[in-house]
């Protein structure tokens, strides 16, 4: 019961990663390899502030997504003066950045060494952690909801539309007057802010975080939910998150020689990702 538990709390954490960035990269089109490092700066945040000043959840996860969406900011700032390929690589850039930050600033992050002793949230004299799973899975799931009708209101929107049409075509949404730059860098921001409460959330979880959970390797990880999910398809990122945390503990029930247990899993792994992508081309579209 504690695994399967265990399981949905990182398909909520990984549903809201999906969520966030697909506003940014499904419906502004913008394509980040950034994701993990505005998720890493939300657990590092969070960590560092409930150790050294022992500040409750409901303080550090304000100032978790503020540092996180003035980090995307500054990086957006930069990055969305260039297009397309370019645009990429500036994020790819960016997430080597923060994860070299993580891994050596000694002083403040421990580099690898991590950062441990990380308490459980307190609420209303709730003791709410890896302790009591249920009430953990719960408070993910809130949050998880939340996000979704957030982004579904906010999609739906005005400003959801100009992000949508810019993504098809930009130099027509600039000639209908609208401030693409604007919209672009808005849409980015907020993606990298609700990106730091998973963040948050998984800090306090684990209770111990370092700089390999938040690699480049978790960025495209994220991305990959996107794509498979359907870019502009928020249920589609929920199915494809409980799809991706879930096939690779289905293939540990897989019967296969321990001596080629561990490669064949990776191949079936691939094969089915291969797969996924050819039979469902545009993602879970048929879900919303």
């Amino acid at each position: 019961m504690e695994y399967i538990l265990h399981l949905l709390i990182l398909i909520g954490i990984y549903a809201m990663l999906a969520q966030s960035l697909n506003l940014s990269a499904g419906f502004g089109g913008m394509i980040s390899l950034a994701h993990a490092g505005f998720y890493g700066v939300g657990a590092y945040t969070a960590a560092l502030f409930a150790v050294n000043y022992q500040l409750p959840f409901l303080l550090t996860l304000p100032v978790a997504m503020l540092l996180s969406g003035l980090l995307a900011l500054i990086v957006s700032a930069i990055a969305l003066r260039t297009i397309d390929d370019y645009f990429i690589i500036c994020t790819l850039g960016i997430q080597v950045v923060v994860f070299s930050l993580m891994n050596n600033w000694m002083s403040l992050t421990r580099g690898p060494l991590g950062i441990p002793g990380i308490p459980s949230i307190q609420l209303f004299g709730i003791e709410i952690g890896m302790g009591n799973r249920i009430l953990f899975l719960s408070l993910t799931l809130f949050f998880a909801a939340l996000i979704f009708f957030f982004l579904k209101k906010l999609t739906g929107s005005s400003f959801g539309r100009t992000l949508r049409a810019l993504s098809e075509d930009e130099i027509f949404t600039q000639s209908l007057g609208k401030n693409v730059y604007l919209t672009k860098v808005i849409a980015f921001t907020v993606s990298a802010m609700i990106a730091a409460v998973p963040g948050v959330l998984y800090a306090h979880y684990i209770t111990y975080i370092d700089p390999t959970s938040f690699t480049v390797d978790e960025s495209i990880f994220i991305l990959s939910i996107v794509i498979i999910g359907g870019m502009r398809n928020l249920w589609g990122s929920v199915i494809a998150a409980a799809f991706l945390v879930l096939l690779p503990e289905a293939l540990r029930f897989v019967g296969m020689p321990s001596s080629i247990a561990a490669n064949m899993r990776q191949i079936i792994y691939g094969g089915i990702l291969i797969f996924m992508m050819f039979r469902y081309s545009r993602g879970f579209s048929n879900i919303n």
